[in-house]
């Protein structure tokens, strides 16, 4: 493989400078967020035309002159989401235009979730090893081997876009991949607002009335404290217990030490909050509830599903792709509901797929 340059904070000219001649670089991102709420930015590698760094943002530095060379070219990624979303989060800043290699492989047939190894060894024949995959990239220094391991991860990034660009140039889908990678640096992806907490609570989706608003202020109130303590969420309350509460709606702190898996240390830190929120959603019985559970498909909606699942497969198999690429069965079946803001109606995949699905909604 290529040799590498560490750098840190305190030293950034030369990357700065071959970073700001670059049209495309090639990046990846080492981060934790095991034991926090935000994921804590480790290592940044870079891969541009002759050479890989391996940045250190954990040195001391001043890295302002870094983030700025860094969101000048376009990047190039693999599955790129939670790169995009710890280098915004560390440093408020995107690209203007950025490829996502596993969003470009799957528009070729390959996978939808192809792993950057996997495509590696398919348009390279090169096989990478994936022995550091649960390694601490917060301890330092890192050692040489992980390193290696991290240089590794861009290192066919360039490579790859080159095949998979002139692959989709050919097929007349180049446009399709770079719209779809566009999507990635969409800042409202990486703005979590408490209000919005509960739809990550898979129970909490067919709750109603007081059931419900409990759980969207308990939700609310935990991503609250998880943001503020930048802590997991469910180190501050666990799904399971969220929804217990919100359910059972104990009365006094007796009845609220008795609610299973509940550990003492959140009834004595923030059981007056827990019961305060509780007693809100009671208090608020008898308030309008604009709320509806997403209706469970009935006979007619099934019946209708069959021939839109099989209009995707069938645009989907003259593609030589995977049906999900084009439309999820969650995007249809949100689309029979009444749903128009799925990815089938918008961009390249509304003449292919799109106006037919509507019609057949339509017609129905």
């Amino acid at each position: 493989m290529h040799p590498f340059e560490l750098v840190d904070g305190r030293d950034t000219g030369r990357l700065v400078e071959v970073v700001s001649g670059q049209q495309s670089i090639g990046l990846d991102t080492e981060f934790m967020r095991e034991t926090t709420y935000f994921p804590q930015l480790c290592l940044v590698q870079i891969a541009a035309e002759q050479c890989i760094f391996c940045a250190d943002p954990l040195a001391n530095g001043d890295l302002a002159n870094f983030w700025d060379a860094l969101v000048r070219p376009a990047w190039v990624v693999h599955s790129g989401r939670q790169d995009v979303e710890v280098l915004f989060l560390a440093s408020g800043l995107m690209p203007e235009r950025i490829f996502d290699t596993q969003i470009a492989a799957a528009l070729l047939g390959h996978a939808p979730q192809l792993g950057y190894a996997a495509l590696v060894s398919e348009l390279f024949g090169v096989e990478l090893a994936k022995s550091h995959t649960r390694a601490d990239w917060s301890r330092r220094p890192l050692a040489e081997e992980l390193l290696h391991y991290a240089a590794e991860d861009v290192e066919y990034l360039l490579p790859a876009y080159d095949l998979l660009a002139a692959r989709l140039a050919k097929e007349g889908r180049l446009s399709w991949a770079e719209e779809d990678s566009q999507d990635l640096l969409d800042r409202n992806l990486y703005a979590p607002d408490p209000k919005d907490a509960v739809q990550r609570l898979k129970g909490a989706r067919y709750l109603r009335g007081r059931p419900r608003r409990a759980a969207e202020k308990l939700a609310a109130w935990r991503e609250q404290e998880a943001l503020r303590l930048d802590r997991p969420r469910q180190w501050i309350l666990k799904d399971s217990v969220l929804l217990e509460l919100a359910a059972a709606d104990p009365e006094g702190d007796a009845a609220l030490a008795r609610t299973a898996d509940l550990p003492p240390k959140t009834v004595r830190r923030a059981g007056r909050e827990l019961l305060g929120i509780l007693a809100g959603a009671r208090a608020d019985a008898r308030a309008p509830d604009d709320y509806q559970p997403p209706p469970r498909p009935d006979e007619a909606e099934k019946k209708l599903l069959k021939p839109m699942l099989a209009l995707v497969a069938g645009a989907a198999e003259k593609l030589g792709v995977q049906p999900e690429v084009l439309a999820s069965r969650k995007d249809l079946t949100a689309a029979l509901h009444g749903e128009r803001n799925v990815r089938a109606f918008r961009g390249w995949r509304r003449e292919l797929v799109g106006e037919k699905l509507l019609s057949l909604l339509e017609g129905s």
